[in-house]
């Protein structure tokens, strides 16, 4: 109905577990706390309630409670096919989300995917009434999952929107409540909080998921101001680093994410800047960039952030000390080599810039008169 292909299907038996391996020798147990037979790779469970309809109002969202019978039979939650209709992310029932806390981060990142469809105030209220205790009793990997396809979405700012409005940021993401009570930075450049201006990056870098957490992370740091000398945030960028990787073990998230949130966290204020820094500030922070893998993502982000197209400059920069090679005779001294190769690369980015100068001002400069015509002898 949505014109999706469907991702995920769940497969449901009526009867036991026991009656259902009795009927299927080949599928087995596999699961420990809940009854789970593996069959000719499904993943399949007995219905909940002992009925269709049972099983339908035990969904998390009304707009996931259909099912299909052997025999072809649509079966339906009584508000399935109007919230479809209406686009209306609804609790299945009172007792949703109370009864499996993870539903309320399914729900923020189904309205992250779908950013036209409307959260009802029920969900909301059900999500308002969740403890703290509750959803800190969540796996971490579960939590951290449907954070990472969250930030795969179209418009992923919104899972923690979402996610603020029912007052569940804490504790998984609690450095996000601090963040949404402080200024961004001082004005005409800031007029967001830390949250806010962090959330509307994310939208703007949607696409690009490893782009997205950076710009989650980029300034955490902020939430750690002293409140004197706010709306600035004066060395922000390391203080970042701590907050944002303990986020990242927090939800049991890979290295490489780990890794990510530092970049973005010490080196965006940097990239923000590039097209002012000195050649050798502009090569060290492009070989870290390069030299991290995370490129792409993060000068992406550096556009975002900084509102300007730095990203170009950086590739063109990039591009002009990449082929720079260490003569034979300057290779294998350790550090020596290394400081030799980075004047290489900035006596390369400044003939880089003198070039793209002197193109410009020959650009710049009236043709000379061509010079009149010989007549013919």
């Amino acid at each position: 109905m949505c014109g999706h292909p469907p991702r995920e299907l769940d497969f449901a038996f009526s009867g036991s577990q026991a009656d259902f391996l009795a009927a299927h020798p080949d599928a087995c147990a596999v699961g420990k706390s809940i009854s789970v037979c593996l069959w000719q790779g499904r993943e399949c469970m007995p219905l909940r309630g002992d009925s269709i309809q049972a099983d339908l109002a035990a969904r998390d969202l009304t707009v996931n409670a259909l099912a299909l019978d052997s025999a072809g039979r649509l079966y339906l939650h009584p508000q399935a096919l109007g919230d479809l209709q209406g686009k209306i992310l609804r609790p299945a029932s009172p007792a949703a989300f109370a009864s499996d806390p993870l539903r309320i981060f399914r729900l923020a990142r189904f309205a992250a995917c779908w950013p036209h469809w409307e959260v009802s105030a029920e969900a909301i209220r059900q999500i308002q009434a969740t403890s703290p205790a509750a959803l800190a009793a969540l796996p971490p990997e579960r939590v951290g999952r449907e954070l990472l396809k969250a930030l795969d979405s179209p418009q992923p700012g919104r899972f923690f929107r979402v996610l603020a409005q029912g007052n569940a940021l804490t504790p998984w993401f609690q450095e996000l409540v601090t963040a949404d009570t402080i200024p961004a930075g001082p004005r005409p450049w800031h007029q967001n909080s830390v949250l806010g201006h962090s959330l509307r990056i994310m939208d703007c870098v949607a696409g690009d998921g490893m782009a997205v957490w950076m710009a989650l992370c980029h300034d955490l740091g902020k939430i750690l101001t002293d409140p004197a000398i706010l709306p600035h945030h004066y060395g922000h960028e390391q203080r970042g680093i701590a907050v944002a990787t303990g986020m990242a073990r927090r939800l049991g998230l890979s290295a490489r994410h780990r890794k990510a949130a530092v970049l973005a966290c010490a080196e965006h204020m940097k990239a923000g800047m590039y097209a002012n820094l000195r050649p050798g500030t502009r090569r060290d922070l492009l070989w870290r960039v390069h030299h991290s893998g995370l490129g792409p993502s993060f000068w992406r982000l550096a556009d975002a952030d900084s509102g300007k197209p730095v990203s170009k400059l950086a590739a063109r920069d990039l591009a002009a000390i990449l082929p720079v090679r260490l003569p034979q005779a300057l290779c294998g001294l350790g550090k020596a080599s290394g400081e030799h190769l980075r004047q290489l690369h900035c006596r390369a980015l400044a003939e880089a810039a003198q070039t793209r100068k002197a193109a410009a001002e020959e650009a710049q400069s009236p043709n000379a008169a061509e010079s009149p015509a010989s007549a013919p002898s």
